[in-house]
């Protein structure tokens, strides 16, 4: 049997969103996810693979049905997949780990091929803004997800639908500020008290590729809106990590 050395790392690809063409873009994934050896070592999902998720006790989305058949399929290779909620997908409770995938809070240092890679989806870390940690205060409520369990799914759907798509049409594309952006002050502070060599996160819908004065590496994953299969792969034989697409 092969070596397993291939280590995936993909972010926001926003399933079900009505934006552009949302059947291209779930066959994009789907596509992509075809590429994905079966004797790869791992494959890490960095949130918001769903534009909205949420469990009821014998419900789920429908959205991206084909995509969880295929992490099935990949799981069952032997290939590890690892899920960070976003803030999307934040309302995952059980099912991801029923059908082996492992749930994970970010942000999480792990080591492979003996590199240190700090993990997550990148939001809030560093500090926000008001608004937005309310807003995932709010999120995490138990007391806000028993009402939002008490709404019909096809009216609870359609009404995160609406708030999703209405957000996204009204906001301009968002670019990285570099320095100035919390997240870079996050990962300059921690690595300038532990080794790591890689932070990679999502979120941010740009595609960033940053070294740090401490020499860690900061990257930020492109979203799927736009086309593409933006992701990084790290190879374990020869301590390599491709990014697709550059930031340069």
């Amino acid at each position: 049997m092969a070596e397993r050395t291939l280590v995936y790392f993909v972010a926001d690809v926003h399933l079900g969103l009505a934006t552009a063409d949302p059947a291209e873009r779930e066959q994009r994934f789907l596509d992509f996810l075809s590429t994905v050896p079966d004797n790869a070592l791992a494959l890490y999902l960095l949130g918001d693979i769903w534009d909205f998720w949420y469990e009821y006790h014998d419900v789920i989305p429908r959205e991206g049905a084909r995509v969880v058949a295929r992490l099935i399929a990949l799981m069952d290779a032997g290939v590890t997949v690892y899920f960070f909620p976003g803030n999307h997908d934040i309302w995952c409770y059980s099912f991801f780990e029923s059908i082996g995938m492992r749930k994970c809070a970010q942000p999480q240092l792990v080591e492979i091929g003996g590199k240190s890679f700090c993990l997550g989806h990148g939001d809030a870390l560093g500090g926000a803004r008001p608004g937005y940690k309310f807003m995932l205060k709010v999120f995490n409520s138990r007391i806000t997800q028993g009402l939002f369990s008490t709404l019909h799914p096809r009216i609870a759907f359609a009404l995160a639908r609406k708030w999703s798509g209405g957000k996204r049409s009204k906001r301009p594309a968002y670019h990285f500020r570099g320095e100035q952006e919390p997240l870079y002050q996050f990962a300059l502070e921690q690595s300038s008290q532990v080794q790591v060599d890689y932070f990679i996160f999502g979120h941010f819908h740009d595609a960033v590729d940053l070294e740090l004065p401490t020499g860690a590496r900061l990257i930020v994953l492109k979203d799927w809106l736009s086309g593409g299969t933006p992701h990084a792969r790290f190879d374990l034989s020869d301590g390599s990590l491709t990014i697709e697409p550059s930031s340069n």
